[in-house]
Parts: structure tokens; sequence; C-alpha cells
């Protein structure tokens, strides 16, 4: 079977070698060499947006076109600083990425190299509206009760380094859960719940408080970990003041205050549910073809 397999690849090979003679010089070797490659740097871009070290990477790379215009411009001064700059920047990456490298070695060493680059499971678009049926209605509860609370819904970047600092957890999301989890007499109330794909991965999670200075003093240290944690994330961070018993939610760095249940709800549809899922975009698709023949007969004479 194998043979027969080599064999079409090389029918292949020939037939293009034949008609683009370029293509003599390339051997089977040279195909899985760039297979190999192309694979392993999709693996690493996939891992870097997985993480915030996704942004520095879209800053090396807008610092590698600069480079590429200041030599095209002939911009002297421009290209030395940024040649410096390149010289040091393997002292710099190892910095920067010393947590997404130490991770990738655990893993390497752990036997667990495939998980580390496996992709997200696919979710179902019912795992996720449960899981805001159930937040609003537990954030409800918590609201009228003063009871503070602090969620994380990631979207693209992943939070592993915050769930460490908590209990990792495997279970779906529920109203009567939530308010166990913040009861403020229970061992993980004080941290932050991170749930992933419409499900709860982690409890008692630290998240890192926001850099912004100007940030209300009103606010206290749950608001601000919500509001870093959007800061460092395309998450979505819903809060509940213990003092005040008043709802928020944080997306990017900003805060929105004094939601109604009704209004989160919104929100929380809108930010994790803007994309259609397959089986919607299968209706309207069907919907828009149907609606396109019909138009179509009626201009017809």
């Amino acid at each position: 079977m194998e043979k027969e397999g080599v064999t079409l690849i090389e029918t292949v090979l020939s037939f293009f070698q034949e008609e683009i003679p370029f293509l003599a010089t390339v051997r089977i070797s040279d195909l899985i060499d760039v297979a190999i490659l192309a694979f392993v740097v999709y693996q690493i871009l996939w891992f870097m947006r997985r993480t915030s070290s996704g942004r520095v990477l879209k800053g090396i790379f807008v610092l590698v076109v600069a480079m590429w215009l200041a030599s095209v411009a002939q911009l002297t001064a421009t290209s030395f600083l940024l040649n410096r700059v390149v010289e040091w920047g393997l002292v710099v990456l190892v910095i920067l990425f010393q947590p997404e490298l130490r991770r990738m070695l655990e893993h390497m060493g752990s036997g667990k190299l495939a998980g580390m680059f496996s992709g997200q499971r696919v979710v179902a678009p019912q795992d996720l509206e449960s899981a805001i049926e159930e937040t609003v209605k537990a954030y409800t509860d918590l609201s009228k009760d003063k009871v503070g609370a602090l969620m994380v819904f990631e979207r693209q970047n992943m939070f592993d380094d915050a769930i460490k600092t908590g209990t990792v957890l495997d279970c779906s999301v529920s109203s009567e859960l939530l308010k166990n989890l913040f009861w403020n007499k229970a061992p993980l109330h004080d941290g932050a719940v991170i749930v992933r794909n419409g499900r709860i991965v982690g409890a008692g999670c630290m998240l890192p408080l926001s850099g912004n200075v100007n940030l209300s003093r009103e606010l206290g240290m749950r608001h601000r970990a919500g509001i870093g944690a959007s800061e460092h994330s395309d998450a979505v961070v819903v809060i509940v003041s213990e003092e005040t018993g008043s709802i928020s939610a944080a997306v990017g760095g900003m805060l929105k205050r004094h939601l109604a249940p009704e209004t989160l709800k919104q929100l929380l549809r809108n930010e994790l549910l803007s994309e259609p899922y397959p089986d919607e975009q299968e209706k309207n698709t069907k919907s828009w073809l149907a609606s396109w023949l019909t138009k179509e007969k009626k201009e017809e004479p």
C-alpha cells in the first residue's frame, strides 16, 4: 500500500516536472520538509494565539515591517536603530516568552507535547446558551444578597496560568454551583471562576490587577482584577460588587457598571454568541437562496 502511494506521488511529480521545468529539482523529501516546517510554524502561531503572547508576536511583525520600510526608503538612522534592536532581540524574546517556553519544555518532559498543540474543543451553541442563562440567574440572586462574584468567560486567549493558581474543575455552569462557590464563607469565594467553552475549568483563581491609574477609587480589588484580566486578554469578565450588589462587566479594559440582569444577558450573548454557528449559517444560506430564487422567478417575463 505504501509503495502504491509513493508511486502515485512520483507520477504526479513527473507530470508537473515535464510541464514546469523548475519542478525538476523538487524531490519528495523537499515536500516533506516544507510540510513539516509549515505544520510547526502553524502550531507555534496557534499556541501564541492561545495566550497574551500573541500580541507580542504582532509587535514583532510590525518591527520587521518597519525595518523593511526603513531599508527601502534608505532611512540610515532609523535602520541603524532597528538593527541594534534586532541584535538584542533574541535575549528580549527569551525574557518575554519565558512562561511559554517553560510550559513548552514541561510538556516535552512530561510526554504531553501533542496535548500542548491541541486545538480547542468545538463548543455547541447550547452549552454557551445554558452557561449564560445560569450565570444571569445566579448573578441576579447574588446581586440581591450582595455577595461578591467574579467570572471570566474565555474566548481566544486562554487563562492556563491563572487556573494553576486556583482549583482545577471540569463541570457545567449552574446557578446553584456558582452561588455555592461565591458564598462568602466558601474556600474559593475570593478568586475568580473561569469558564471555557461553556464549562467551568477553574475556581478560586487569581487574576492580574489593572495597571490603569485613572480608575475610580470606588472600585475594589475584585473590579480591578476583572478590568486587568480584560486588558490582558479578549475575555469577558462579569462582576458583582460585595458592597453594593451592582453587576458590572469588563471587556477590552472597559468597565460597564450597574447592569440589569436583562442587560447582562444581552451583553453576554452579543460578546460570546456574536458569530452564527454552522446550523444557523446553513439556515441563513438556505433562506437567502430561497429568497433569491423567488426574486428571480418574479423577474422572469
